[in-house]
């Protein structure tokens, strides 16, 4: 049996383990495990084993994974996703469908500091949907908004799925962020278009919120101004050359720490509290790196990801066909798998067939290009039926919505998704220009 057929039976296997709801992590480690000792013995497996984990969790580069992570957590226990929320319901809330704006609006400010999907939609679910329930809002307009805007929790920087990405691949963490700010504001924009149209279209669904003076909106704006300054020291520090990306989740963490002491909802419970769901949170996320870099080792041995490519680059396809191809496949997956284990799944493969083909890019660019377009197809994954894990989670706080009707209130967000993506593969230099800006 061929290394190519070992891999291909080994991937259907972590499916099926996968379908009966074995925890990715676990899935990846058994069946990278299994097919290294298939492919290579049980001794070599053994000695390789005795050293991987601390060669990856040793890394200086992935420390910056729990560091955003604690920053997510404290920005949550300082409550500034409530300041935000009202700061954007204050200027957008008194027209037909502006609560959910103002949720969009509210996400795309907290993903600026947070960097978890389900964590900016789990923490908008509970100051935005009583406000959007009090106006009247339908079930699926007001679950719908919350789950979309949760997804720009992993696009607008920092993003945890693209820190990974980029170690990975081994790009430049800076680069990757600049190149996805304007692909996260244009995910923030297509969404409230949506909504307006939406509101247009169904005006029973929603109805206008309280209009307040301009004095009132700028005080509530004046309110989110360590949302701000956080952003500016993190992102701003690492393009002006004060901090590498590791070094501005530090300073992230402790200045959300220092705004949470601020505003007197830092307790030792608390901290605690904080402490222990970024320790649960970074262990998972390890166990599948782990898992992933098992799975690595496997399909080098098997040489899937070169046969795959060898093959592909025979066809007589061009290759924006594959590409094409590549994103359908992530929109399937991301019915059944969530965005993290998808990165961390296919990137090995993925990777090296894009990167084999000519787009008419530097191989950098190339890089940067496709790892945008899988985060902003993985993104949509996130509010896709059957799973859709950000609607999930905002169905468990709103039980009273059916989960088909959450479902419904998504799709014009899908829309506006799917235009999103078609603009970022028909035109490169949308994602490209802040990179070229910036570098």
């Amino acid at each position: 049996m061929s290394g190519v057929t070992v891999a291909l039976l080994a991937l259907l296997v972590m499916m099926i383990l996968l379908a009966i709801r074995v925890p990715i992590g676990v899935s990846m480690l058994t069946v990278g495990l299994g097919g290294y000792i298939f492919l290579a013995g049980w001794s070599p497996a053994i000695n390789g084993l005795k050293s991987l984990a601390y060669d990856q969790y040793s890394s200086y580069t992935f420390s910056i994974v729990p560091l955003f992570l604690l920053m997510g957590e404290f920005a949550t226990r300082a409550g500034l996703s409530q300041a935000l929320f009202r700061s954007a319901n204050t200027w957008l809330g008194h027209r037909r469908g502006g609560i959910a704006m103002a949720t969009i609006g509210g996400s795309a400010g907290f993903g600026a500091i947070a960097g978890s999907s389900l964590a900016t939609a789990a923490t908008m679910a509970q100051v935005a949907l009583p406000e959007m329930r009090k106006y009247g809002y339908s079930g699926a307009l007001a679950t719908g908004s919350v789950a979309a805007g949760g997804t720009l929790g992993i696009l607008i920087p920092p993003s945890i799925v693209l820190v990974l990405y980029a170690i990975l691949t081994e790009q430049n963490i800076a680069k990757l962020f600049a190149a996805a700010f304007i692909p996260g504001f244009l995910a923030a924009f297509g969404y409230m278009i949506a909504i307006y149209i939406y509101a247009r279209l169904r005006p029973g669904e929603s109805q206008p919120g309280e209009r307040v003076g301009y004095r009132e909106r700028f005080i509530e704006l004046w309110r989110v101004w360590p949302v701000l300054v956080i952003f500016l020291l993190v992102i701003g520090g690492i393009y002006a050359g004060f901090f590498t990306p590791t070094e501005a989740a530090a300073v992230g963490a402790v200045s959300t720490l220092l705004v949470a002491l601020a505003k007197r909802t830092m307790t030792w419970r608390v901290l605690r509290q904080s402490l222990v769901n970024t320790a649960a949170t970074t262990g998972m996320i390890f166990l599948i790196v782990l898992g992933a870099e098992l799975i690595n080792i496997f399909l080098a041995l098997s040489r899937l990801p070169q046969t795959a490519a060898a093959r592909i680059g025979d066809w007589q396809v061009a290759p924006i066909v594959i590409l094409i191809a590549i994103l359908l496949l992530y929109f399937l997956l991301g019915t059944v798998m969530d965005s993290l284990s998808m990165i961390l799944l296919t990137t090995p493969i993925f990777f090296p067939i894009i990167m084999g083909m000519d787009f008419g890019m530097p191989p950098e660019e190339l890089a940067i290009w496709f790892g945008i377009l899988t985060l902003v197809t993985v993104e949509v994954g996130l509010i896709t039926p059957p799973v859709g894990l950000n609607v999930y989670i905002i169905n468990s706080l709103a039980p009273d919505v059916p989960m088909i009707e959450t479902f419904r209130g998504v799709v014009p967000f899908l829309i506006s998704d799917l235009i999103r993506v078609a603009l970022l593969v028909a035109f490169p230099a949308i994602t490209l220009a802040a990179l070229w800006w910036f570098f």
